[in-house]
Formats: structure tokens, C-alpha cells, sequence
């Protein structure tokens, strides 16, 4: 498991690798506390190392994404997403909520 956050300028990365299961998520969720604690409501999450999400771990996603998107203060786009966890998105319908870019560049640019 791997979280690793890294602040831009404008955005922040958020870094993600291994499984994110239950247990983990709790890390997951605190590392999304740190940054809105932070008043940094622009994130993108890359999924390019990630092999398995749990439930807890797309709640914390879904969590932050109407955080960060509460009053327009910034948003939550995910990049480099593996097949699978597309997959995963699709089937828990979760896909039309995100916006999804291949790569982080084009994700970070698009703030």
C-alpha cells in the first residue's frame, strides 16, 4: 500500500499503490483530511500503481469529491486508471461522477 501526496501550486497529487482495502482506507481517508484541513480542494488522485479499491476506499473517494466540490471550492479527477479499477467504477456506477484523465499532466492541466 502506498499513499504518497505531493502539492503543486494549484493541485495537489495524490499517489496511490497496492490495495487500498479496508484496513488501509482509514490512511486514505486521513491523507484527504490532511489536505482539506489544508484548505486544498484541488486533487487528483493517480491510480497508475493501484491493483485493488475496496468500498471503503471509493467511499473515501466519493467523500471527498462532494467536499472538495461544496460552494465550487475545486474538485476530484482521477488519472492513469488500471482497467480493473475502471471496471470497478463502472459496475458500482461510479464513472459519470469523475472526471478521468490518461495521464497526469493532462489531469493537473486541466485545473
Amino acid at each position: 500500500m502506498v499513499i504518497n501526496t505531493r502539492q503543486f501550486k494549484r493541485v495537489d497529487l495524490v499517489e496511490l499503490g497496492g490495495r487500498i482495502d479496508s484496513n488501509i482506507a482509514a490512511d486514505l481517508e486521513g491523507a484527504f483530511s490532511v489536505l482539506m484541513e489544508a484548505q486544498r480542494f484541488r486533487i487528483i488522485v493517480d491510480m497508475q500503481d493501484l491493483e485493488y479499491i475496496s468500498s471503503r476506499g471509493l467511499r473515501a473517494l466519493i467523500s471527498t469529491l462532494k467536499q472538495t466540490r461544496r460552494w465550487n471550492r475545486g474538485d476530484l479527477r482521477l488519472c492513469n486508471v488500471p482497467p480493473r479499477i475502471s471496471g470497478v467504477l463502472d459496475m458500482a456506477g461510479l464513472t459519470p461522477l469523475f472526471k478521468i484523465y490518461d495521464n497526469t499532466v493532462d489531469a493537473v492541466g486541466s485545473f
